[in-house]
């Protein structure tokens, strides 16, 4: 099992920046892929960023060129740059471990509210 916890939520202004951490703990020898998801009130969660063991990323098309995931070499943490924050990044976001194939853990969740 792993276990996840985020921080650095909150409250900014359309084009500020804010990072996200994931602290990871327990079994992260076994972790494939790291990544943030999110989820706004009334939708789905989805897929913002993910970034394997051996270092390989995937944005959502919604923010690549804003976002950078990044994570240290042993695994136990792993980041979230957002630049140039927009109203429509207001969300809840999860921090994601997947152990294995299909094994798949989750955060608590951080709240994201981007407004002037």
């Amino acid at each position: 099992q792993v276990q996840l916890v985020e921080s650095g939520g909150g409250l900014v202004q359309p084009g500020g920046s804010l990072r996200l951490s994931c602290a990871a703990s327990g079994n992260i020898f076994s972790i494939n892929v790291l990544g943030w998801y999110r989820q706004a009130p009334g939708k789905q969660r989805e897929l913002v960023a993910t970034v394997t063991a051996g270092g390989s990323t995937n944005y959502a098309s919604s923010v690549k060129g804003r976002f950078t995931i990044s994570k240290n070499y042993a695994n136990d943490w792993v980041y979230l740059q957002m630049n140039g924050l927009k109203p429509e990044d207001t969300a809840v976001y999860y921090c994601y471990a997947r152990l294995g194939l299909w094994d798949d853990y989750w955060g608590q969740g951080t709240q994201v509210t981007v407004s002037s």
